[in-house]
Protein backbone atom coordinates (compact mmCIF):
# COMPACT_ATOMS: atom_id res chain seq x y z
CA UNK A 1 0.00 0.00 0.00
CA UNK A 2 1.28 3.40 -1.25
CA UNK A 3 2.23 5.99 1.39
CA UNK A 4 -0.23 8.92 2.00
CA UNK A 5 1.37 12.52 0.62
CA UNK A 6 0.72 15.15 2.89
CA UNK A 7 -1.29 18.42 2.52
CA UNK A 8 0.80 20.66 0.16
CA UNK A 9 2.85 18.16 -1.07
CA UNK A 10 0.17 17.23 -4.44
CA UNK A 11 -0.96 14.29 -5.39
CA UNK A 12 0.73 11.18 -7.56
CA UNK A 13 -1.13 8.62 -9.31
CA UNK A 14 -0.67 6.05 -11.82
CA UNK A 15 -3.02 6.06 -15.01
CA UNK A 16 -4.60 3.15 -16.63
CA UNK A 17 -2.25 4.13 -19.80
CA UNK A 18 0.64 3.58 -18.20
CA UNK A 19 1.78 6.89 -17.32
CA UNK A 20 2.14 8.68 -14.15
CA UNK A 21 0.31 11.93 -13.46
CA UNK A 22 0.86 14.43 -10.57
CA UNK A 23 -1.29 17.14 -9.56
CA UNK A 24 -1.09 20.24 -7.20
CA UNK A 25 -3.84 23.09 -6.32
CA UNK A 26 -2.48 26.50 -7.43
CA UNK A 27 -5.56 28.56 -6.54
CA UNK A 28 -9.49 28.64 -5.76
CA UNK A 29 -12.44 30.26 -7.65
CA UNK A 30 -14.61 32.58 -6.08
CA UNK A 31 -17.24 29.60 -5.59
CA UNK A 32 -14.36 27.91 -3.54
CA UNK A 33 -13.66 25.12 -5.43
CA UNK A 34 -9.55 24.07 -6.08
CA UNK A 35 -7.94 25.28 -9.37
CA UNK A 36 -5.49 22.40 -10.12
CA UNK A 37 -2.59 21.68 -12.35
CA UNK A 38 -0.99 18.13 -13.79
CA UNK A 39 2.06 17.22 -14.91
CA UNK A 40 2.79 13.33 -16.79
CA UNK A 41 5.60 11.05 -16.64
CA UNK A 42 6.30 7.66 -18.22
CA UNK A 43 8.34 7.11 -14.84
CA UNK A 44 7.97 7.89 -11.15
CA UNK A 45 10.38 9.99 -10.23
CA UNK A 46 10.46 11.89 -13.55
CA UNK A 47 6.98 12.89 -12.69
CA UNK A 48 7.60 13.80 -9.30
CA UNK A 49 10.61 16.34 -10.42
CA UNK A 50 8.02 17.96 -12.77
CA UNK A 51 5.82 18.28 -10.12
CA UNK A 52 7.94 20.03 -7.73
CA UNK A 53 8.57 22.11 -10.65
CA UNK A 54 5.42 22.80 -11.37
CA UNK A 55 5.07 23.64 -7.27
CA UNK A 56 7.98 26.05 -7.86
CA UNK A 57 6.70 27.88 -11.10
CA UNK A 58 2.99 28.24 -10.68
CA UNK A 59 2.88 29.11 -6.62
CA UNK A 60 0.66 26.37 -5.31
CA UNK A 61 -1.52 27.81 -2.87
CA UNK A 62 -0.79 25.08 -0.46
CA UNK A 63 3.06 25.73 -0.76
CA UNK A 64 2.53 28.69 1.09
CA UNK A 65 0.31 31.56 -0.21
CA UNK A 66 -2.09 33.48 1.80
CA UNK A 67 -5.52 34.24 1.06
CA UNK A 68 -8.48 34.81 3.57
CA UNK A 69 -10.42 32.58 0.82
CA UNK A 70 -8.20 29.60 1.17
CA UNK A 71 -9.39 26.22 2.47
CA UNK A 72 -9.46 26.05 6.11
CA UNK A 73 -7.86 22.81 5.20
CA UNK A 74 -5.17 24.28 3.59
CA UNK A 75 -5.02 27.03 6.42
CA UNK A 76 -4.67 24.69 9.13
CA UNK A 77 -1.83 21.93 7.11
CA UNK A 78 -0.09 25.14 6.42
CA UNK A 79 -0.23 26.26 10.24
CA UNK A 80 0.56 22.81 11.11
CA UNK A 81 3.83 22.87 9.10
CA UNK A 82 5.40 25.90 9.20
CA UNK A 83 4.28 27.40 12.95
CA UNK A 84 3.82 24.16 15.04
CA UNK A 85 5.59 21.28 14.52
CA UNK A 86 9.00 22.64 14.86
CA UNK A 87 8.24 23.27 18.22
CA UNK A 88 6.76 19.74 19.54
CA UNK A 89 8.07 16.26 19.89
CA UNK A 90 7.58 13.20 17.52
CA UNK A 91 4.82 12.00 19.35
CA UNK A 92 2.97 14.70 19.40
CA UNK A 93 3.68 15.52 15.63
CA UNK A 94 2.15 12.31 15.16
CA UNK A 95 -0.99 12.66 17.26
CA UNK A 96 -1.53 16.19 15.36
CA UNK A 97 -1.38 14.90 11.47
CA UNK A 98 -3.75 11.90 12.54
CA UNK A 99 -6.15 14.72 13.71
CA UNK A 100 -5.42 16.61 10.86
CA UNK A 101 -5.22 14.35 8.31
CA UNK A 102 -8.48 11.73 9.59
CA UNK A 103 -10.90 14.23 11.38
CA UNK A 104 -10.59 17.93 10.82
CA UNK A 105 -9.78 18.03 7.18
CA UNK A 106 -12.04 15.30 5.82
CA UNK A 107 -14.75 17.31 7.22
CA UNK A 108 -14.25 20.93 7.52
CA UNK A 109 -11.50 21.16 5.72
CA UNK A 110 -13.06 22.29 2.19
CA UNK A 111 -15.07 25.26 4.02
CA UNK A 112 -13.03 28.73 3.06
CA UNK A 113 -11.54 29.76 5.75
CA UNK A 114 -13.23 33.50 5.51
CA UNK A 115 -16.54 31.46 5.71
CA UNK A 116 -16.12 29.26 8.37
CA UNK A 117 -18.66 29.77 10.93
CA UNK A 118 -18.67 28.77 14.94
CA UNK A 119 -21.82 26.66 14.00
CA UNK A 120 -19.55 24.81 11.27
CA UNK A 121 -17.67 24.16 14.27
CA UNK A 122 -19.97 22.87 16.59
CA UNK A 123 -21.55 20.76 13.66
CA UNK A 124 -18.36 18.95 13.08
CA UNK A 125 -17.88 18.34 16.79
CA UNK A 126 -21.31 16.69 16.96
CA UNK A 127 -20.78 14.61 13.67
CA UNK A 128 -17.27 13.11 15.03
CA UNK A 129 -18.77 12.52 18.41
CA UNK A 130 -21.61 10.24 16.77
CA UNK A 131 -19.68 8.51 14.39
CA UNK A 132 -16.10 9.89 13.43
CA UNK A 133 -14.03 6.47 14.97
CA UNK A 134 -12.15 4.91 11.84
CA UNK A 135 -10.14 1.93 13.78
CA UNK A 136 -11.83 -0.49 16.36
CA UNK A 137 -15.16 0.49 16.43
CA UNK A 138 -16.68 -2.90 17.53
CA UNK A 139 -14.42 -2.07 20.11
CA UNK A 140 -15.18 1.20 21.33
CA UNK A 141 -18.19 2.49 19.38
CA UNK A 142 -18.58 4.29 16.41
CA UNK A 143 -17.71 7.95 18.01
CA UNK A 144 -15.03 9.81 19.29
CA UNK A 145 -14.11 9.89 22.46
CA UNK A 146 -15.08 13.26 24.19
CA UNK A 147 -10.95 13.78 24.73
CA UNK A 148 -10.08 13.85 21.32
CA UNK A 149 -13.59 15.84 20.33
CA UNK A 150 -11.50 17.91 22.84
CA UNK A 151 -7.96 17.87 21.16
CA UNK A 152 -9.84 18.59 17.64
CA UNK A 153 -10.96 21.61 18.67
CA UNK A 154 -7.99 22.70 20.31
CA UNK A 155 -5.93 22.54 16.80
CA UNK A 156 -9.08 24.12 15.50
CA UNK A 157 -9.01 27.20 17.74
CA UNK A 158 -4.67 27.42 17.91
CA UNK A 159 -4.84 27.47 14.28
CA UNK A 160 -7.79 29.91 13.81
CA UNK A 161 -6.21 32.25 16.38
CA UNK A 162 -2.97 32.60 14.28
CA UNK A 163 -5.01 33.39 11.44
CA UNK A 164 -6.49 36.30 13.04
CA UNK A 165 -3.23 37.45 13.98
CA UNK A 166 -2.58 37.00 10.58
CA UNK A 167 -5.34 39.59 9.34
CA UNK A 168 -6.71 36.60 7.40
CA UNK A 169 -10.15 36.20 9.16
CA UNK A 170 -11.44 39.23 11.75
CA UNK A 171 -13.03 36.94 14.51
CA UNK A 172 -11.60 33.26 15.37
CA UNK A 173 -15.00 31.21 15.29
CA UNK A 174 -13.91 28.27 17.57
CA UNK A 175 -14.15 31.08 20.67
CA UNK A 176 -17.17 30.23 22.34
CA UNK A 177 -18.03 26.33 20.81
CA UNK A 178 -19.59 24.40 23.64
CA UNK A 179 -17.24 21.07 23.94
CA UNK A 180 -17.82 17.92 26.00
CA UNK A 181 -16.99 18.02 29.50
CA UNK A 182 -13.50 17.64 30.67
CA UNK A 183 -13.49 14.67 32.91
CA UNK A 184 -10.56 13.27 35.07
CA UNK A 185 -9.49 9.50 33.89
CA UNK A 186 -10.32 7.29 36.97
CA UNK A 187 -7.76 6.75 38.91
CA UNK A 188 -6.76 2.98 40.11
CA UNK A 189 -4.83 2.14 42.55
CA UNK A 190 -3.12 -1.33 43.72
CA UNK A 191 -4.07 -2.82 47.67
CA UNK A 192 -1.46 -4.03 49.62
CA UNK A 193 -2.62 -7.66 49.15
CA UNK A 194 -2.51 -7.49 45.59
CA UNK A 195 0.67 -5.48 45.52
CA UNK A 196 2.20 -8.47 47.33
CA UNK A 197 0.45 -10.90 45.28
CA UNK A 198 2.20 -8.96 42.17
CA UNK A 199 5.72 -8.98 43.26
CA UNK A 200 5.25 -12.73 43.95
CA UNK A 201 4.23 -13.44 40.70
CA UNK A 202 6.73 -10.72 38.89
CA UNK A 203 10.03 -12.75 40.96
CA UNK A 204 8.45 -15.95 39.23
CA UNK A 205 8.44 -14.09 35.72
CA UNK A 206 11.83 -12.91 36.24
CA UNK A 207 10.87 -9.17 36.17
CA UNK A 208 10.87 -8.73 40.05
CA UNK A 209 13.72 -5.88 39.68
CA UNK A 210 11.72 -3.65 36.91
CA UNK A 211 8.50 -3.39 38.99
CA UNK A 212 10.35 -3.26 42.55
CA UNK A 213 12.23 -0.07 41.28
CA UNK A 214 8.66 1.32 39.65
CA UNK A 215 6.80 0.87 43.35
CA UNK A 216 9.42 2.23 44.90
CA UNK A 217 10.02 5.66 42.90
CA UNK A 218 6.70 6.02 40.95
CA UNK A 219 8.58 6.73 37.10
CA UNK A 220 6.95 7.02 34.26
CA UNK A 221 7.19 3.56 31.44
CA UNK A 222 9.19 5.58 29.19
CA UNK A 223 11.42 7.00 31.98
CA UNK A 224 12.12 3.74 33.35
CA UNK A 225 13.03 2.34 30.39
CA UNK A 226 15.71 4.75 29.55
CA UNK A 227 17.35 3.57 32.75
CA UNK A 228 21.64 3.29 31.66
CA UNK A 229 23.94 2.38 34.70
CA UNK A 230 25.93 5.25 34.72
CA UNK A 231 22.43 6.95 35.79
CA UNK A 232 22.70 5.12 38.94
CA UNK A 233 25.66 5.54 41.86
CA UNK A 234 25.29 2.09 43.93
CA UNK A 235 27.68 3.71 46.81
CA UNK A 236 25.12 6.88 47.39
CA UNK A 237 21.73 5.36 45.91
CA UNK A 238 21.29 8.30 43.65
CA UNK A 239 19.29 7.88 40.63
CA UNK A 240 19.48 10.25 37.65
CA UNK A 241 16.36 10.61 35.56
CA UNK A 242 17.50 12.33 32.68
CA UNK A 243 15.59 10.52 29.67
CA UNK A 244 12.72 8.92 28.25
CA UNK A 245 12.20 6.32 25.96
CA UNK A 246 9.44 6.78 23.26
CA UNK A 247 7.95 5.13 20.11
CA UNK A 248 8.11 6.72 16.85
CA UNK A 249 6.73 4.77 13.70
CA UNK A 250 7.26 1.15 15.62
CA UNK A 251 10.73 2.46 16.48
CA UNK A 252 12.31 3.37 20.02
CA UNK A 253 13.51 6.74 20.08
CA UNK A 254 15.35 8.40 23.33
CA UNK A 255 14.59 12.04 24.46
CA UNK A 256 15.14 14.64 27.40
CA UNK A 257 11.66 14.85 29.44
CA UNK A 258 9.41 17.62 28.42
CA UNK A 259 9.30 19.79 31.48
CA UNK A 260 12.62 20.69 33.66
CA UNK A 261 10.90 18.84 36.71
CA UNK A 262 11.26 16.22 34.58
CA UNK A 263 14.86 16.01 35.05
CA UNK A 264 15.67 14.71 38.99
CA UNK A 265 17.54 12.98 41.23
CA UNK A 266 16.07 10.25 43.37
CA UNK A 267 17.24 8.74 46.42
CA UNK A 268 16.91 4.79 46.56
CA UNK A 269 16.71 2.73 50.20
CA UNK A 270 19.52 0.44 50.41
CA UNK A 271 17.84 -2.92 49.89
CA UNK A 272 16.98 -1.29 46.52
CA UNK A 273 20.73 -1.01 46.01
CA UNK A 274 21.12 -4.11 47.09
CA UNK A 275 18.84 -6.33 44.49
CA UNK A 276 19.79 -3.47 41.63
CA UNK A 277 23.35 -4.26 42.49
CA UNK A 278 22.72 -7.63 42.08
CA UNK A 279 21.00 -7.47 38.77
CA UNK A 280 24.33 -5.38 37.40
CA UNK A 281 26.29 -8.45 37.75
CA UNK A 282 24.35 -10.48 36.20
CA UNK A 283 24.01 -7.90 32.77
CA UNK A 284 26.37 -7.01 30.02
CA UNK A 285 24.61 -4.09 28.98
CA UNK A 286 24.56 -0.34 29.71
CA UNK A 287 21.02 -0.12 29.64
CA UNK A 288 19.14 -1.64 33.52
CA UNK A 289 16.74 -3.02 31.69
CA UNK A 290 17.89 -4.08 28.13
CA UNK A 291 15.87 -5.42 25.28
CA UNK A 292 15.93 -9.59 25.44
CA UNK A 293 15.87 -9.44 21.55
CA UNK A 294 17.78 -6.68 20.40
CA UNK A 295 21.34 -6.24 21.32
CA UNK A 296 22.60 -2.57 23.06
CA UNK A 297 18.73 -1.36 23.18
CA UNK A 298 16.50 -0.99 26.50
CA UNK A 299 13.31 -2.56 26.67
CA UNK A 300 10.74 -1.52 24.65
CA UNK A 301 7.84 0.87 26.29
CA UNK A 302 4.56 -1.50 24.76
CA UNK A 303 7.14 -4.90 26.22
CA UNK A 304 6.67 -3.58 29.52
CA UNK A 305 2.73 -2.61 29.13
CA UNK A 306 2.04 -6.56 27.99
CA UNK A 307 4.40 -8.04 30.72
CA UNK A 308 2.20 -5.72 33.21
CA UNK A 309 -0.99 -6.35 31.80
CA UNK A 310 0.15 -10.68 31.86
CA UNK A 311 1.57 -10.39 35.72
CA UNK A 312 -1.82 -8.71 36.76
CA UNK A 313 -3.53 -11.43 35.25
CA UNK A 314 -1.52 -14.35 36.35
CA UNK A 315 -1.98 -12.32 39.88
CA UNK A 316 -5.09 -12.03 39.93
CA UNK A 317 -5.18 -8.44 40.24
CA UNK A 318 -7.69 -5.79 38.61
CA UNK A 319 -6.50 -4.19 35.34
CA UNK A 320 -4.58 -0.99 35.52
CA UNK A 321 -2.30 0.94 33.26
CA UNK A 322 1.44 1.52 34.23
CA UNK A 323 1.11 5.05 34.76
CA UNK A 324 -1.52 3.68 37.76
CA UNK A 325 1.81 2.28 39.35
CA UNK A 326 2.79 5.83 39.61
CA UNK A 327 -0.38 6.40 41.30
CA UNK A 328 0.33 3.19 43.62
CA UNK A 329 3.71 4.81 45.02
CA UNK A 330 2.06 8.37 45.26
CA UNK A 331 -0.81 7.03 47.53
CA UNK A 332 1.09 4.65 49.47
CA UNK A 333 3.98 7.74 49.97
CA UNK A 334 1.31 9.75 50.84
CA UNK A 335 -0.61 7.16 53.60
CA UNK A 336 2.80 6.67 55.00
CA UNK A 337 3.51 9.83 55.88
CA UNK A 338 5.74 11.88 53.41
CA UNK A 339 4.95 15.08 52.49
CA UNK A 340 3.38 16.74 49.13
CA UNK A 341 6.37 18.98 48.58
CA UNK A 342 8.78 15.51 48.31
CA UNK A 343 6.53 13.71 46.78
CA UNK A 344 6.25 16.19 43.88
CA UNK A 345 10.24 16.47 43.88
CA UNK A 346 10.73 12.85 43.57
CA UNK A 347 7.78 12.04 40.78
CA UNK A 348 8.78 15.08 38.65
CA UNK A 349 5.84 17.11 38.88
CA UNK A 350 6.16 21.01 37.87
CA UNK A 351 4.76 22.03 41.27
CA UNK A 352 3.42 20.84 44.64
CA UNK A 353 -0.28 22.37 43.79
CA UNK A 354 0.40 19.32 40.35
CA UNK A 355 0.38 16.79 43.28
CA UNK A 356 -2.00 18.24 45.77
CA UNK A 357 -4.43 18.39 43.05
CA UNK A 358 -4.36 15.10 41.48
CA UNK A 359 -3.94 12.82 44.92
CA UNK A 360 -6.65 15.38 47.02
CA UNK A 361 -8.49 12.52 47.96
CA UNK A 362 -5.47 11.45 49.81
CA UNK A 363 -4.49 14.30 51.47
CA UNK A 364 -8.20 14.98 52.37
CA UNK A 365 -8.06 11.58 54.34
CA UNK A 366 -4.51 12.49 55.60
CA UNK A 367 -6.17 15.56 57.02
CA UNK A 368 -9.14 14.18 58.79
CA UNK A 369 -6.76 11.29 60.36
CA UNK A 370 -4.73 14.47 61.62
CA UNK A 371 -7.82 15.90 62.98
CA UNK A 372 -8.95 12.78 64.87
CA UNK A 373 -5.48 12.50 66.66
CA UNK A 374 -5.51 16.19 67.79
CA UNK A 375 -8.80 15.88 69.42
CA UNK A 376 -7.24 12.84 70.74
CA UNK A 377 -4.22 13.57 71.80
CA UNK A 378 -5.92 16.58 73.66
CA UNK A 379 -8.93 16.13 75.14
CA UNK A 380 -11.66 19.26 75.85
CA UNK A 381 -10.74 18.56 79.56
CA UNK A 382 -8.21 17.19 81.52
CA UNK A 383 -9.98 14.03 82.85
CA UNK A 384 -9.76 13.02 78.76
CA UNK A 385 -5.96 14.00 78.47
CA UNK A 386 -5.30 11.70 81.66
CA UNK A 387 -6.67 8.97 80.46
CA UNK A 388 -5.72 9.29 76.65
CA UNK A 389 -1.83 9.30 78.35
CA UNK A 390 -2.34 6.69 80.65
CA UNK A 391 -4.21 4.24 78.47
CA UNK A 392 -1.67 2.11 76.58
CA UNK A 393 -1.04 2.42 73.02
CA UNK A 394 -1.88 -0.87 71.29
CA UNK A 395 0.52 -2.40 69.23
CA UNK A 396 -0.84 -2.04 65.24
CA UNK A 397 -1.11 -5.35 63.55
CA UNK A 398 1.59 -5.84 61.38
CA UNK A 399 -0.19 -6.63 57.92
CA UNK A 400 0.21 -10.43 56.69
CA UNK A 401 1.86 -11.95 53.55
CA UNK A 402 -0.37 -12.77 51.37
CA UNK A 403 -0.72 -16.70 50.75
CA UNK A 404 -0.21 -16.74 46.98
CA UNK A 405 1.25 -19.32 44.29
CA UNK A 406 2.49 -18.21 41.72
CA UNK A 407 1.75 -19.21 38.47
CA UNK A 408 4.40 -20.93 36.15
CA UNK A 409 4.18 -20.98 32.26
CA UNK A 410 4.68 -23.79 30.53
CA UNK A 411 7.99 -22.72 28.54
CA UNK A 412 10.99 -20.99 30.32
CA UNK A 413 11.93 -17.39 29.53
CA UNK A 414 14.57 -17.39 26.42
CA UNK A 415 18.29 -17.15 28.23
CA UNK A 416 17.10 -18.87 31.74
CA UNK A 417 18.28 -22.48 30.42
CA UNK A 418 15.91 -25.67 30.68
CA UNK A 419 15.94 -28.30 33.28
CA UNK A 420 14.94 -31.90 32.46
CA UNK A 421 14.40 -34.75 34.73
CA UNK A 422 16.81 -37.70 33.69
CA UNK A 423 15.15 -40.36 35.93
CA UNK A 424 13.39 -40.53 39.48
CA UNK A 425 17.25 -39.20 41.43
CA UNK A 426 18.55 -37.22 38.60
CA UNK A 427 17.55 -33.84 36.79
CA UNK A 428 19.92 -31.99 34.26
CA UNK A 429 20.33 -28.01 33.85
CA UNK A 430 21.77 -27.19 30.05
CA UNK A 431 22.30 -23.41 29.05
CA UNK A 432 23.00 -23.11 24.98
CA UNK A 433 24.26 -19.47 24.59
CA UNK A 434 26.00 -17.76 21.11
CA UNK A 435 29.71 -17.24 22.02
CA UNK A 436 31.52 -13.99 21.13
CA UNK A 437 32.48 -15.68 17.63
CA UNK A 438 28.56 -15.73 16.70
CA UNK A 439 28.47 -20.19 17.47
CA UNK A 440 26.32 -22.09 19.79
CA UNK A 441 28.16 -23.27 23.01
CA UNK A 442 26.56 -25.72 25.51
CA UNK A 443 27.02 -26.96 29.25
CA UNK A 444 25.23 -28.81 31.55
CA UNK A 445 24.72 -29.27 35.27
CA UNK A 446 23.52 -32.28 36.98
CA UNK A 447 22.02 -32.51 39.96
CA UNK A 448 19.79 -35.05 42.98
CA UNK A 449 16.82 -32.36 42.96
CA UNK A 450 14.97 -29.85 40.75
CA UNK A 451 15.69 -27.11 43.32
CA UNK A 452 19.57 -28.26 43.46
CA UNK A 453 19.50 -28.42 39.60
CA UNK A 454 18.23 -24.40 39.19
CA UNK A 455 20.88 -23.01 41.38
CA UNK A 456 23.66 -24.94 39.69
CA UNK A 457 22.16 -23.54 36.58
CA UNK A 458 21.45 -20.01 37.88
CA UNK A 459 25.54 -20.13 38.77
CA UNK A 460 26.69 -21.45 34.86
CA UNK A 461 24.81 -19.30 33.20
CA UNK A 462 25.96 -16.25 35.79
CA UNK A 463 29.50 -17.58 34.61
CA UNK A 464 29.30 -18.07 31.17
CA UNK A 465 27.30 -14.80 30.44
CA UNK A 466 30.63 -12.79 32.23
CA UNK A 467 32.88 -15.19 29.93
CA UNK A 468 31.44 -14.63 27.06
CA UNK A 469 31.16 -10.31 27.99
CA UNK A 470 35.12 -10.84 28.61
CA UNK A 471 35.76 -12.31 25.06
CA UNK A 472 33.58 -9.94 23.30
CA UNK A 473 35.53 -7.12 25.27
CA UNK A 474 38.97 -8.94 24.31
CA UNK A 475 38.42 -9.16 20.85
CA UNK A 476 36.87 -5.36 20.66
CA UNK A 477 40.14 -3.97 22.12
CA UNK A 478 41.77 -6.53 19.87
CA UNK A 479 40.14 -5.19 16.28
CA UNK A 480 40.93 -1.47 18.11
CA UNK A 481 44.25 -1.74 18.10
CA UNK A 482 44.99 -3.37 15.26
Amino acid sequence: MSKKRRSGEGTLRLRKDGRWEGRVVVGYRDDGLPITKSVTAKEKETCLQKLEALKETCGAHSAGRLAPDMLFGDWISLWYTRFKKPSIRPTTQVNYENQIERHIRPDVGRIPLNRLTQNDLQQFYARQKAGGRQFRADRFGAGLSDQMIRACHALCRASLEKALTEGLIRVNPAVGCKLPPKKAREMQVLTREEMQRFMIQAKADGYFELFLLEFSTGLRRGEIAALQWNDLDLRTGELHISRQATTVGGKIQIYAPKTRSSIRTVRLPPAIIAVLAALKERTDSRWIFPSPVKENAPRHPAAIRKLLGRILERAGCKHIRFHDLRHTFATTALQNGMDVKTLSAMIGHISAETTLNIYTHITDDMQKNAADKIERGFGRNERGLREAEQTPAKPEKQPQRAKFEPYKGKYRKPGTGCVSEINDHLFEGRYSPTNAYGKRISKNVYAKTREECEEKLAELIAQMKAEIAEEKKRLKTGKAAS
